[in-house]
């Protein structure tokens, strides 16, 4: 039995890992992925630099922002988030 204590913790060890870490980091990235794929043109958006717009135009891999007047050419990927409130 005691051959297997090692093992069996390490094997404990790596599905609390799993769980507690690699997990809920999967479903966050999926998630932000589902977000990107939604944008739609006038939606009100924050970029990872914090900058609020709303989407003016939108390609395979870039988004145009419309920000007080002033276009601003973005990745798909700067976006973090869709918001609701008043910009």
């Amino acid at each position: 039995m005691g051959q297997y204590a090692g093992i069996i913790s390490i094997v404990l060890m790596f599905a609390i890992f799993y769980f507690l870490l690699i997990r809920p980091q999967q479903k966050q990235q999926k998630a932000v992925k589902e977000m990107q794929n939604a944008l739609q043109k006038g939606d009100k958006i924050v970029t990872i630099g914090g900058l609020y717009g709303v989407i003016d135009a939108i390609d395979e891999d870039k988004v145009i922002l419309d920000c007080n007047g002033t276009k601003l050419s973005f990745s798909r990927v700067s976006i973090r988030e869709v918001i609701n409130e008043q910009i």
